[in-house]
């Protein structure tokens, strides 16, 4: 047993909790029909609900997990019990000649080493060559995944039809399995955006009065989505995408692509040109999307009032950039992802520190949804906008709360926003400027200038 294997060891590896814990009780021999070690591989077959048993495989110098159970963690439950085994009763594992099934994977996993090793050399040795070949291997792997990608669209284009033709009266009964099966399809299709977008739409039939609106809603962008996708890349049902009205420009096709998962690499970004402005640092919200945290922090350019997004993500408890404080006020260049409608962004580079804010940007109702409709018309697929308002009042609405402007709009608040009441006692009843993300239904505040900067946020 390598000394580093130790129970914590084992259980840092864990994707999360429940897979721990799942893992701990398989921890015992008595779970195994077989096991074994030998070096560096340790191997067991355990008996899971089907007819032959999961043959789990560890290589423990990296480690590197195989397992033939359908599960998409990783590493999965049967892997993480088999290392507390060996960690715990490294008795109850013997030495022994690695059976068929492991000895192929090793091969292969040498085989792959040596393969890596002699490109490496090679890079070494001829570093134009080696460039060459790298650029071709990016290429070819993009090409893979455009095709993957083009054919879990086509696949989700049939299943939106589906789902209108059964009507949304039966969509209750279901989601959200029938929208999870599609988001893990999505997963294999290397299309994450979309995948996240699906478990989102998954919880809309449970989210209270209005929810078929709100549904359809959801199931027209993505099918726009889709149906864009498509004609840019030449594969919809309808055409090859050369139509005039088929045509998108290079900030659209951004927009789509964003949606759909591909990334842009962030040094390239940095690279660019960027927009420098005194940014007022609105507020931030943090929320937990699959195992990631993911923060969003909101700024509004005090010249070109327009607003900026700077997404940060962390995972296995990391911590997150906190460097931008709610409340202040920064001289910077931030470099902005390319779209329709510009958004997210990267502090390119920082002129100063961060001062005191002065005030926060303040709209009426109106405006503020003008600026947020001109958005949305250039880029269909935003999921939310800040939108800064006042002077408002609160006022309650049955059991919920709305903003209301001088001229009498109002616009309701989240219902997960907990603090109006101290917003309320705050203000006195008098108006006050507030900031919040709109999601084009409901509005979550974020902060408030209430006799000076209220941080409303996580």
């Amino acid at each position: 047993m390598p000394p580093s294997l130790t129970t914590d060891h084992v259980l840092s590896l864990a994707p999360d909790a429940a897979s721990a814990k799942s893992g701990k009780s398989l921890s015992s021999p008595r779970s195994w029909l077989s096991l074994g070690q030998r070096d560096q591989a340790l191997w067991g077959e355990c008996q899971g609900s089907g007819r032959e048993p999961y043959r789990t495989q560890i290589d423990l110098s990296e480690p590197a997990f195989r397992c033939s159970c359908p599960s998409r963690k990783f590493p999965c439950k049967h892997s993480i019990g088999l290392m507390l085994l060996l960690a715990g009763q490294p008795a109850a594992v013997p030495e022994a000649a690695p059976p068929g099934w492991v000895e192929e994977w090793l091969a292969t996993r040498a085989k792959s080493a040596a393969a890596r090793e002699q490109r490496r050399q090679a890079a070494e040795d001829d570093p134009a060559a080696a460039e060459g070949r790298r650029a071709a291997s990016q290429a070819k792997a993009a090409a893979a995944r455009e095709a993957k990608v083009a054919a879990g669209a086509q696949e989700l284009g049939i299943w939106l039809r589906d789902q209108l033709r059964e009507g949304l009266a039966a969509a209750p009964g279901r989601a959200p399995a029938a929208f999870e099966r599609m988001a893990a399809r999505m997963v294999d299709a290397q299309a994450p955006g979309l995948a996240r977008l699906l478990r989102a739409m998954g919880g809309t039939p449970a989210s209270g009065d209005g929810w078929q609106g709100r549904l359809l809603e959801q199931l027209a962008r993505m099918h726009l989505l889709v149906e864009g996708y498509a004609r840019f890349k030449g594969t919809a049902d309808s055409g090859q995408g050369t139509a005039e009205g088929d045509v998108f420009t290079p900030e659209e096709q951004a927009d789509i692509r964003s949606a759909i998962g591909f990334t842009q690499s962030q040094e390239e970004l940095l690279r660019g040109a960027g927009l420098r402005d005194r940014w007022l640092i609105l507020g931030r919200r943090v929320e937990d999307e699959d195992r990631l945290r993911v923060q969003r922090t909101w700024l509004w350019g005090e010249s070109c009032a327009a607003p900026a997004l700077v997404l940060d993500f962390s995972a296995a408890g990391q911590p997150l950039d906190r460097s931008l404080i709610p409340g202040g006020s920064l001289d910077a260049d931030l470099a902005f992802f390319p779209g329709a409608a510009p958004l997210r962004a990267l502090v390119q580079r920082r002129h100063g520190g961060i001062e005191a804010l002065p005030a926060l940007p303040a709209l009426d109702i109106a405006a503020a949804l003008g600026s947020y409709a001109a958005a949305l018309a250039r880029s269909p697929w935003l999921e939310r906008y800040p939108l800064c308002l006042g002077p408002i009042r609160l006022a309650q609405a049955g059991d919920g709360w709305l903003v209301c402007d001088e001229s009498g709009r109002g616009l309701p608040l989240a219902p997960q926003f907990g603090r109006a009441w101290e917003l309320l006692a705050r203000s006195g009843g008098h108006p006050f400027s507030l900031c919040g993300e709109w999601d084009g239904d409901r509005l979550t505040p974020i902060s408030a200038w209430v006799d000076g900067f209220v941080d409303l946020g996580g």
